[in-house]
């Protein structure tokens, strides 16, 4: 004789960990993408710096033209995703599959996540081969170790300084395991600052004084240790956010999801020096 045994589901729903956005603190809401698809902005050039004479004409050099340049910001990320619930899984499962919960659950584990993820991405490409005043690359590749994490993060801050990017307002991007390592560097545990200030979301301390937040290491481009910014160098708009469901949706018994995201993360061109990546040397 078979003998069928009772089964009781829980009301509660076995979630996905979510983070929430990690990158809000590394971007400027400066420009107003209201109303159109692209916004230009201008920057200045500057003068030569010419040695005075104190006979002839054109004493002061020979004047020219004042130029600048445009940069064009266009939104290009345009995402969605949609999916159906029946109306007898809405009423049979103990509401766990309640369509506002799952809306929720979608936007905290696809659009966030990709939002920021799209957003470093951006950053870490705009970082300088060849500083403005420096000439020198902000891009550092070296492997880290537990002796030297540090010294290079440091040295990020050397080249930063270099060309003239503010120190104030600099925050830093670091994978989980470079943060290992520079907990394990003795040149860092004595002398360095890890204050446990919980100020933004993620941050986890300071490093040289620079607020550091850690993002899993699939949110960074590949073989990316770190990187320093400051919100003046990034503008990122979100053009878009339309949430819906839709119990009415011609031959669906049940709701109609749908969700659509456009954004985009623009570095402007005369701020990108306020930028350092570090990468493995595997990397290179």
């Amino acid at each position: 004789m078979a003998i069928n045994y009772a089964a009781k589901y829980a009301k509660v729903v076995d979630e996905r960990f979510r983070l929430g956005s990690l990158t809000a603190a590394l971007i400027n809401n400066n420009f107003d993408w209201l109303g159109v698809k692209t916004v230009k902005v201008f920057s200045r050039d500057l003068a030569k710096l010419n040695d005075y004479k104190t006979s002839g004409s054109n004493r002061y050099g020979e004047p020219d033209e004042l130029g600048n340049t445009e940069q064009e910001m266009s939104i290009t990320q345009d995402k969605a995703f949609t999916y159906t619930i029946d109306a007898a899984s809405e009423q049979d499962t103990n509401g766990t599959m309640e369509a506002g919960a799952t809306l929720r659950e979608n936007i905290d584990n696809l659009v966030i996540p990709a939002l920021d993820t799209y957003r470093l991405g951006v950053i870490v490409a705009k970082a300088p081969t060849k500083g403005n005043v420096s000439g020198g690359s902000h891009i550092i590749t070296k492997a880290v170790t537990n002796a030297n994490a540090y010294e290079e993060f440091l040295a990020c801050q050397e080249v930063l300084d270099d060309d003239k990017a503010p120190q104030g307002g600099r925050i830093a991007v670091v994978s989980p395991g470079y943060l290992n390592k520079i907990k394990l560097d003795e040149h860092f545990t004595k002398w360095g600052d890890m204050a446990t200030k919980i100020a933004i979301n993620g941050i986890v301390g300071e490093i040289d004084g620079v607020p550091s937040i850690k993002v899993p290491t699939s949110y960074l481009p590949e073989g990316v240790d770190f990187l320093i910014t400051n919100p003046l160098a990034t503008t990122s708009p979100v053009k878009l956010q339309e949430f819906r469901i839709n119990y009415n949706a011609p031959g669906i018994s049940g709701a109609l999801v749908e969700a659509r995201v456009r954004y985009d993360a623009f570095v402007l061109d005369k701020k990108a020096d306020a930028i350092a990546v570090h990468k493995s040397a595997a990397a290179a």
